[in-house]
């Protein structure tokens, strides 16, 4: 059977499917960008509501974060590194891309391994790397760190950013308001991790769950999963990502984190504090805590009147947000979810419509 003819079968399923809406949530940003570009939201209404949760890390990460790293450029020696998308992040007042303006240091690299080059490149300096992410990076991160005390490279720190999934979604789905019926779960995350550890989803909740991939058939054959699973007791898991996703994940990339990072409580833009859900470096790595080195402390910023924290959460969608298409943009983001290629609202800016009509 060809790819059509399947697409073509499951969502005949789909929308026939007798008993109401279900509601389904998507918790990857890769996920969110595919379920728009190929126009799948608009294929499985009115039978599936798609609702995206907190898969883009950028959008996650706090005021008091970016606060704090605009604290530490207050000291000239610092060159600070960081991924492209998180310049227009904005902290409570300010954000990267006015304190590069203002003639500091910021560097945007690709890979977590730059910042080493960077540090031996400019050993009068002090790089600061903003180790933002969710599992996905943490190995890459936590290599870059070990990498940095094996050379003994001194002049070097990371502000750790890094959060974990499955914490956030124990707190989205305690949540009985959100009614959630199905999970589509991070592929990449799973990549990493394994399959094995979204299976808590079923035995926890007794909530259906799928590993799925990228394109239109790996999505609408999730959603065609999930569906099929609603008239049985006992809910299932499934991995329909074999070619990517084993049950135990990267092992070499566990052990890393294992080796570097232990978890500890972090704040959620919008969202709070989520126990366990942060990455903290190892004693044997502290030399390396940005924080720890510069003496900051992260103070809890005020947000903006936006909804990003619902939208994270998939209470509400972009449009019902008033600053929509008006004071936010993605070249002017008053919220975070409008900030990366991978957020919510700067998704439904580009696939759904640019501008609201007033």
């Amino acid at each position: 059977m060809n790819k059509k003819f399947l697409i073509k079968r499951f969502l005949k399923e789909i929308n026939n499917y007798p008993n109401g809406e279900i509601n389904i949530m998507e918790v990857c940003g890769t996920h969110t960008q595919s379920i728009s570009k190929f126009g799948i939201r608009e294929l499985v209404e009115p039978k599936i509501n798609l609702i995206s949760g907190p898969g883009c890390p950028v959008c996650v990460t706090s005021e008091e974060y970016i606060d704090a790293a605009i604290e530490i450029l207050k000291d000239d020696r610092v060159v600070l590194a960081t991924f492209g998308d998180m310049m227009k992040v904005k902290g409570s007042k300010e954000n990267l891309i006015e304190q590069r303006e203002k003639g500091k240091n910021i560097r945007i690299i690709y890979s977590p391994l730059d910042s080493i080059n960077l540090a031996e490149e400019n050993k009068d300096k002090e790089v600061v790397f903003l180790a933002v992410g969710f599992e996905t990076t943490a190995p890459i991160i936590a290599l870059t760190i070990k990498t940095a005390k094996k050379r003994n490279i001194r002049n070097i720190s990371f502000f750790i950013g890094i959060k974990r999934m499955e914490p956030i979604l124990h707190h989205i789905l305690r949540d009985d308001k959100l009614n959630i019926q199905g999970l589509i779960c991070p592929g990449h995350v799973a990549s990493v991790m394994g399959a094995d550890y979204f299976e808590f989803i079923v035995e926890e909740y007794n909530i259906p769950a799928v590993v799925a991939g990228f394109n239109e058939l790996d999505i609408i054959g999730a959603i065609y999963f999930l569906t099929q699973e609603q008239s049985k007791n006992k809910k299932t898991f499934k991995n329909l990502y074999k070619s990517c996703v084993t049950s135990k994940g990267n092992l070499k990339g566990n052990q890393i984190i294992k080796e570097v990072f232990s978890y500890c409580d972090s704040e959620w833009r919008g969202i709070g504090n989520i126990g366990s859900s942060g990455f903290l470096l190892k004693e044997d790595y502290k030399y390396y805590d940005a924080i720890k080195k510069f003496k900051i402390s992260l103070r809890k910023g005020n947000s903006k009147n936006c909804v990003c924290s619902e939208i994270l959460l998939g209470k509400k969608r972009p449009i019902n947000c008033e600053f929509f298409g008006r004071l936010c943009t993605p070249e002017n983001p008053v919220g975070p979810c409008m900030v990366s290629n991978e957020g919510a609202c700067s998704i439904f800016y580009k696939y759904n419509g640019r501008i609201i009509n007033e």
